[in-house]
């Protein structure tokens, strides 16, 4: 076409996001792109714009991040032709976001990860700022801001280890043998005495069935201190069988578990902190006492998302229950509060811990190399069932990839005054203390 004049062609300025770090961090900060229908007619700014926030901060932050329109009110004439100017609203711009990230350790998180897939969080224990978290497989955000390939979305779309999922919130997994500090301080606060002990020897019965402890041969005679530094089941079993499930629950759930964090993103799941009120509400059936002892070690109906083991991590060894968040705020802050533990019970609890990664036995002392001593928790997540009566259980390497275990460790340092927690779960890793904890020491 020939154009007779410059009214034919107009030019308009538009903008797109870049993310310079491309995979790295991506679910985190999520990405900008082409609103719906619904997101327009729901948003002032995306009528104008026609994009907002789909994942992460973005989306979280996205009425802040967009900023306010700007215009002009004018009075023409018959022939639209500028007669005065009646008002002028400047826009709201530079609303920039200043996250608690440190890019030069989320670069490390997301090398030590490569291949692999889970998910994994830095947090300072004091304020509850992130300073590294991440979900495995990463997506590059630039796909999906500057429009994304059909041969890309199929690729991911398909792939099992499901990249476009935030396991950090909404990865849901049991928790295995993390979860059994805050299951040893519930028998604590519910009256076994500090030097409760059980003797294992390789499982207890429980009418016609055997619940196993992971270690055949028993670990013998077991305190709280070599229950956490061993990981022995049956101590977890015999107590829970005490106290019972309910109380146990109670503890867990001040603790965190079963709980939104709070953190700064979008559609946090919940998980599930099992107890005999929650199974009659949910399914209208009766609590069996077997559950209560697959419970005790984290499995069972338990679910728990990586970024709610870190926040409870942080609560038992540090008395403080804080608000994860990534953005710099004051007020996100402060928004903490003070569970008062007894200092005995603190003190065994966090013992168990060092000698988990600091003394002979310990189940990842072998997988610590870090500066500075560890307090930590292996944790083995059982994906399959596996029958009380197989004698011989096959061993993770030798199982179908999807069938193995989750590997989880969290842990805080320094251990003498914990400052930060690191916890890392790798999806069918097999055994924390082999692949999860030598990443959260390198961190």
């Amino acid at each position: 076409p020939i154009f007779n004049s410059k009214s034919d062609i107009e030019i308009k300025t538009s903008y797109k996001r870049e993310y310079p770090f491309k995979d790295v961090g991506a679910h985190i900060i999520g990405y900008v792109g082409k609103a719906t229908q619904k997101e327009i007619d729901n948003n002032e700014m995306a009528k104008h714009t026609k994009n907002v926030g789909k994942s992460g901060l973005e989306k979280f932050y996205n009425n802040f991040l967009q900023g306010g329109l700007g215009y002009t009110d004018m009075k023409v004439n018959a022939h639209n032709e500028e007669v005065e100017v009646l008002d002028v609203v400047n826009p709201n711009i530079y609303n920039d976001l200043q996250i608690s990230i440190d890019i030069r350790l989320q670069q490390l998180l997301h090398e030590l990860f490569k291949g692999k897939s889970g998910a994994a969080v830095v947090m300072n224990i004091e304020s509850g700022e992130i300073l590294a978290a991440g979900s495995f497989p990463e997506i590059d955000n630039n796909l999906f801001a500057n429009g994304i390939s059909p041969q890309d979305w199929n690729s991911i779309i398909n792939d099992p280890n499901r990249p476009f999922t935030n396991k950090l919130t909404n990865g849901l997994y049991p928790p295995g043998s993390v979860i059994k500090m805050g299951v040893a301080l519930s028998f604590l606060e519910n009256g076994l005495p500090p030097d409760f002990s059980v003797y294992c020897n390789g499982g207890i019965q429980l009418g016609n069935r055997k619940f196993r402890c992971w270690k055949g041969t028993g670990h013998g005679s077991t305190d709280i201190v070599k229950a956490i530094r061993e990981s022995c089941d049956v101590f977890f079993y015999e107590g829970s069988l005490k106290i019972g499930v309910g109380k146990v629950a109670k503890t867990l759930d001040d603790l965190g578990i079963g709980r939104a964090t709070g953190i700064d993103l979008p559609n946090e799941f919940l998980g599930i902190n099992p107890s005999q009120e929650w199974k009659e509400k949910k399914y209208k059936k009766p609590w069996f006492i077997g559950e209560t002892v697959v419970s005790s070690i984290g499995q069972g109906y338990f679910l728990a998302t990586p970024l709610q083991i870190a926040k409870y991590t942080g609560a038992i060894v540090s008395e403080r229950i804080v608000t994860p968040h990534f953005r710099i705020d004051a007020n996100l802050t402060k928004n903490q509060k003070n569970r008062s533990i007894n200092k005995t019970f603190y003190a065994l609890i966090k013992e168990g811990m060092y000698q988990v990664c600091n003394e002979k036995g310990g189940t990842a002392t072998s997988s610590i190399k870090s500066k500075v001593k560890l307090l930590g928790k292996t944790g083995t997540a059982q994906v399959v069932g596996i029958s009380q009566s197989e004698k011989n259980r096959a061993s993770e390497d030798a199982m179908d990839y999807y069938h193995r275990s989750h590997a989880w460790f969290t842990s805080a340092a320094p251990a003498q005054n914990p400052k930060y927690v690191v916890t890392v779960l790798l999806e069918h890793g097999g055994h924390g203390r082999t692949v999860s904890a030598p990443i959260a020491s390198r961190m």
